[in-house]
């Protein structure tokens, strides 16, 4: 079967190929800046809003005139934000349809206005794209070097369509997200034992085979630093020189902990569905928790350290992982008391509360640690 996937890697750019890729990003949010505005006076104005390849057209016949700099970049920069800023206004109606008929309660999610103060965005190419083991061939920016190349591919470079390229910075450094089309074997039906992970604060995921997956913590090992650079970057005067350069130490380190974070919850989820096993031994189910994060995080005690975690990131991960493994995912409701429960008789202990780490049961005597006897309760539902 053919499966759409991304890779995404860092990009080893010379000064001249960083300057083509801001023009590029600049170019990206002018057009959609200018084609939001286009829809604000259209709908205004005859209550119907403008497709991206109008919006395309038009802005094309003012190139010449009003913005003979766009000659400098990708057509692709352009059109790409057009179609991006049509799919944000098709979600926004389509929640505010939701809306009417009392199956939406959160936000509607207008567009807005992109703005450099919040990162200098990115951009999308499509077209002729090739990628080898060490560089990547984008038009208009030529051939690009990878930070990561060696013996190891990031890309793949053969057996596979490349749909489009995304251009993106994050804290100074420049990456590259290669869509392609490729074609997979299905993968063959696990066959082993049902698996219940339970997450946590403590352990990030404990599992019912007896595997326990670290938390590290990311946020509080690094909060004394990120505090003592937001006190720094306060400090600055505005628009001084010194104020970029606080800003950017500041960015570096959010980015660092964001990298962190995402790197242990692919080694986590990586190593429950455990893909490398035979099909006898990965788990033929994998049974999780419904969690109400949005309740979890009004806890003022616990919510930074529940935010550090990014469960739902991990659920995302493990679910389409399990997946691509051969394994069935099942999800079990919140309201299911799985910590309360006995996993031996089902006894439901109504009086614990979260600083009882050790789980005792006054029917049959079991005494087991909390997270474990959940776990056991969650593969027990598959």
């Amino acid at each position: 079967m053919k499966r759409v996937r991304g890779y995404k890697t860092e990009l080893d750019l010379n000064n001249a190929q960083r300057t083509a890729c801001l023009k590029h990003a600049g170019a990206a949010r002018f057009a959609y800046n200018w084609g939001l505005r286009r829809y604000q006076q259209e709908y205004a104005s005859l209550h119907r809003t403008p497709s991206a390849i109008s919006l395309h057209k038009e802005l094309n016949a003012l190139k010449k005139t009003d913005f003979p700099w766009m000659y400098d970049v990708s057509k692709c920069a352009m059109q790409e934000a057009f179609r991006d800023l049509e799919k944000a206004f098709k979600h926004f109606f389509g929640k505010c349809q939701l809306r009417k008929m009392g199956q939406w309660k959160g936000k509607l999610g207008y567009p807005k206005f992109k703005t450099k103060k919040k990162g200098l965005g990115s951009f999308r190419l499509t077209g002729t794209i090739h990628v080898t083991d060490k560089a990547v061939q984008l038009p208009r920016l030529g051939k690009v070097r990878l930070k990561e190349k060696g013996k190891k591919k990031y890309i793949p470079t053969s057996g596979i369509k490349i749909l489009s390229a995304t251009v993106s910075e994050q804290a100074g450094h420049w990456y590259v997200s290669v869509q392609v089309e490729e074609e997979v074997s299905d993968a063959l039906a696990a066959s082993g034992q049902a698996m219940g992970v339970d997450f946590g604060i403590k352990a990030l995921a404990t599992c019912s085979d007896g595997t326990t997956i670290e938390n590290p913590k990311v946020l509080r090992n690094h909060l004394k630093k990120l505090k003592r650079l937001g006190r720094q970057h306060s400090r600055k005067t505005k628009g001084g020189k010194n104020r970029k350069k606080a800003v950017r130490k500041l960015a570096c380190l959010h980015a660092r902990i964001a990298h962190i974070r995402s790197d242990a919850l692919h080694k986590a989820t990586a190593q429950i569905v455990a893909k490398t096993k035979p099909c006898q031994e990965r788990p033929a189910c994998i049974v999780i928790e419904d969690l109400n994060v949005a309740g979890m995080l009004k806890n003022r005690k616990l919510s930074r350290a529940i935010a550090d975690v990014g469960f739902a990131e991990l659920r995302r991960q493990l679910e389409y992982k399990a997946s691509l493994a051969g394994s069935a995912s099942k999800v079990v409701s919140r309201w299911y008391p799985s910590s309360k429960t006995c996993s031996n008789c089902e006894w439901v202990d109504e009086e614990q509360t979260l600083a009882d780490r050790v789980f005792l049961c006054q029917e049959c005597g079991l005494v087991l640690d909390r997270d474990l006897n959940a776990a056991f309760n969650l593969a027990a539902m598959a």
